[in-house]
């Protein structure tokens, strides 16, 4: 059962004209992949980021994907006190299938943000970042209706050109972003932001005689973090995207309770928290916040039409973020936190 689903994945996947990106429950825990006007804007001055999702894993390892990335505010010092101009690394890896079918890439991102008042307390960002991508396509694990003999093996011969290859593409794109961050008192934060991705669409071919289109991924985001106790934190975020028919929208927040009684020098904080993604999935999560580390776990509980197939199991995703702090150890300007 498993090698027929596997097949008329693989097969939907060679069909499709268009492609789209991964999505991460997490989205707030991977900026980069969300919008690239959020490099550099964090409170310290150096943001090293990591994510793992493994979805419907029922399915043969249908997607496994992996994400590591790398920023800092440059010029410190050189800027206006209410202005960051931040430069980053980021890389993903993404397998399909099992692995038959692999995408890797690696992208150069930077940003700046203007100062709006005096006080840095509002801030306007625009942001660029240049991709380069490769993916793999491994012929030797595919297996094709033609192939099946009578005794449920796959010996027969194919006509099909991808059999017994391995087929390599490559691509260059480009993406930008905008993004509004205020505050009304330096302890609060909230922000709204747009982005486009794959904005020269590029096209990929593994047969030669055909393309697929990696269509623009459009998104709108917005969130915040709100004090609502002397040990407690509401956060909250949101994201809509669409890439070609494709539509994601989540929603949700957390709860942060700080359990070591310091807020502002050391915090330890547990979250508490879930999301919705509509017409798909119910999504609890936690966290851990120590020292400059977060963890945080969540896990998809599939409730679409998928549900026979996937056994509600839509799921896992982790996240790993560090923040080296300011020399000072308080933040001049309050930012996004995710």
């Amino acid at each position: 059962m498993k090698k027929i689903v596997l097949l008329l994945l693989i097969g939907f996947s060679l069909l499709k004209t268009t492609a789209q990106d991964p999505n991460f429950s997490q989205f707030y825990s991977s900026p980069l992949t969300l919008n690239p006007a959020l490099t550099g804007k964090f409170n310290g001055v150096l943001r090293a980021t990591g994510t793992y999702r493994n979805q419907w894993p029922e399915i043969s390892h249908a997607f496994i994907t992996s994400t590591v990335s790398l920023d800092m505010p440059i010029l410190t010092g050189r800027l206006s006190e209410t202005d960051t101009w931040g430069v980053g690394i980021f890389a993903m890896t993404d397998k399909t299938a099992n692995g038959i079918l692999t995408a890797n890439y690696l992208s150069i991102t930077t940003a700046y943000h203007k100062g709006l008042d005096v006080d840095g307390l509002h801030q306007i960002g625009l942001g660029f970042q240049g991709s380069f991508g490769g993916k793999r396509l491994d012929g030797t694990q595919l297996n094709f209706e033609e192939e099946l003999d009578q005794f449920g093996t796959w010996t027969m011969p194919t006509t099909e050109t991808t059999n017994d290859k391995v087929v390599n593409v490559n691509t260059f794109d480009f993406s930008t972003g905008l993004l509004y961050n205020g505050s009304t008192n330096g302890f609060n934060n909230f922000y709204f932001g747009t982005s486009v991705y794959h904005i020269n669409r590029p096209k990929e071919s593994f047969l030669g005689d055909g393309f697929y289109v990696l269509n623009p991924r459009v998104t709108v985001h917005a969130g915040g973090y709100f004090p609502v106790a002397s040990n407690a934190t509401i956060h909250l975020s949101a994201m809509h995207s669409r890439q070609a028919n494709a539509i994601n929208t989540v929603i949700g927040g957390a709860v942060a309770l700080n359990v070591n009684d310091d807020m502002e020098e050391n915090p330890t904080n547990v979250y508490l928290g879930a999301w919705l993604r509509f017409n798909d999935a119910i999504i609890p999560y936690v966290g851990l916040e120590w020292n400059d580390f977060r963890l945080g776990a969540s896990y998809d509980v599939n409730v679409s039409s998928l549900n026979p197939a996937s056994m509600k199991r839509g799921g896992i995703e982790l996240s790993l973020i560090y923040i080296k702090r300011p020399p000072d150890g308080r933040p001049k300007i309050p930012c996004p936190k995710y």
